[in-house]
């Protein structure tokens, strides 16, 4: 199944200690390139990792998962309290010396550092595997929301190659004439020669003969066609894995012979053509550097 590299799902989930929410983004990316934000899950992360990278081959993602705790029991609170008895007999002295009531409300306890330590507990191997699944079935709507995507790209790629095979047609017609045109402008160089006092027939179509073979399309377009027809093959249901790369180096490629054709092309017309050639090869050159 083709897929690009783009996608994104999001999902609340809740358990009876807390609910969490996992959302997902993917971006083009040469390799697979994690990248976890949110909350602590310790070494849960090196696993929810390991499960994306049996699936997923190249892109960047961006993994958010946020916990909201609902069971009080699932907190411990630390409170440094030979430190606070310290900050509170040496703030007692301050105020006693200026004469001033010594208060001190929770907000301001809290705001002390090293006072106070809310952590959350480790989490039982049942919410581990609760998060666990949670993240798989969210993946599962990722890996979706790419093919979605690939499909669409898929689509693309089939327009800008019956566009591209149309053009690499007409050109190859307009290729086929090009060793006359080519003699018909030696003829008339030849004709331009103050020392010529008429044309050399023999040495006419020896010239023409070897910028013939000099200027010959013939292979670039039988290549281009192949180029096609490899892409084709690519595309096919039957193709298994992702094919990013592949495509990307093929259309490397189609540029490369496009190029080509239009640096050995006589005729105006063929090169019109190469332009229009290039500019699809190019579209096909974007939208596969979306594919996985």
């Amino acid at each position: 199944m083709i897929s690009s590299m783009t996608g994104f799902a999001e999902k609340k989930f809740d358990h009876k200690s807390f609910s969490i929410k996992i959302s997902i983004r993917g971006v083009n990316h040469r390799y697979l390139d994690w990248n976890y934000r949110g909350a602590n899950i310790g070494g849960l992360e090196d696993r929810l990792r390991v499960v994306c990278q049996r699936r997923i081959q190249r892109g960047r993602l961006d993994v958010f998962i946020d916990i909201q705790l609902m069971d009080q029991s699932k907190w411990d609170v630390w409170i440094n309290d030979d430190l606070l008895s310290l900050v509170l007999s040496s703030l007692k002295k301050s105020f006693a010396k200026i004469k001033r009531e010594f208060k001190i409300s929770i907000d301001n306890v809290f705001n002390i550092p090293h006072i106070i330590e809310l952590k959350r507990k480790e989490f039982s191997r049942e919410e581990e595997l609760f998060i666990a699944d949670c993240f798989k079935e969210i993946l599962d709507e990722f890996i979706k929301a790419r093919e979605r995507e690939g499909r669409e790209i898929k689509k693309e790629l089939k327009i800008h190659m019956q566009n591209i095979k149309a053009g690499v047609q007409q050109v190859g017609k307009m290729a086929k004439k090009q060793p006359r045109l080519i003699k018909e402008k030696l003829k008339e160089r030849f004709k331009d020669l103050e020392t010529e006092t008429y044309v050399n027939e023999e040495k006419l179509l020896v010239e023409a003969s070897f910028l013939a073979q000099r200027y010959d399309l013939t292979e670039e377009v039988e290549r281009l066609m192949s180029h096609l027809a490899y892409i084709q093959e690519i595309l096919s249901p039957k193709t298994e894995g992702p094919v990013g790369k592949k495509l990307d180096f093929i259309a490397q490629e189609l540029y490369r012979e496009t190029n080509t054709i239009n640096s050995k092309a006589q005729d105006i017309r063929i090169i019109k053509g190469c332009l229009a050639l290039k500019n699809e090869v190019e579209s096909i050159r974007q939208q596969v550097q979306n594919l996985e």
